[in-house]
């Protein structure tokens, strides 16, 4: 086992954990999984992008982004319009995911935009909010 690195020394009166000698014993975990379940075993190699520059590098991705903006446009989910002065521009980003099937291979690949709502300024920037979950109320 290796012995805890030297306690540093400084000006400051800040006790911290190197200089008290405290340290975290690490430990390795081993993922194993049964090689009877593939269900696992697929979505462990099945890689999902992180962003754009990534997913534009495998067609089966671009088919599905391509597929996501033909259905906003087809739905009118948006109208482009001038941006205002006194309007923030609001970011999106695109989030990927791997629909796998119950026995373990792909059925598809999906892309969702997403709109970066937290730079959002209610009054501002919005005037109504939209909620796709029907209230039981309203029923």
């Amino acid at each position: 086992m290796p012995s805890p690195s030297p306690v540093p020394t400084n000006r400051h009166h800040m006790i911290t954990r190197g200089k008290a000698g405290i340290f975290k014993p690490r430990s390795h975990h081993a993922l194993t999984i049964l090689s009877s379940n593939q269900f696992f075993q697929a979505l462990l190699v099945t890689k999902e992008p992180k962003g754009f520059k990534f997913a534009a590098k495998n067609p089966k991705w671009l088919s599905a982004l391509d597929d996501k903006i033909l259905a906003l446009k087809r739905n009118g989910t948006w109208t482009l319009i001038p941006r205002p002065q006194s309007h923030n521009v609001i970011g999106c980003r695109w989030i990927f995911k791997v629909k796998p099937c119950p026995d373990g291979s792909t059925e598809r690949h999906k892309a969702r935009l997403v709109a970066q709502g937290f730079s959002q300024v209610p009054g501002l920037d919005f005037g109504n909010t939209f909620s796709p979950v029907v209230r039981p109320a309203t029923i």
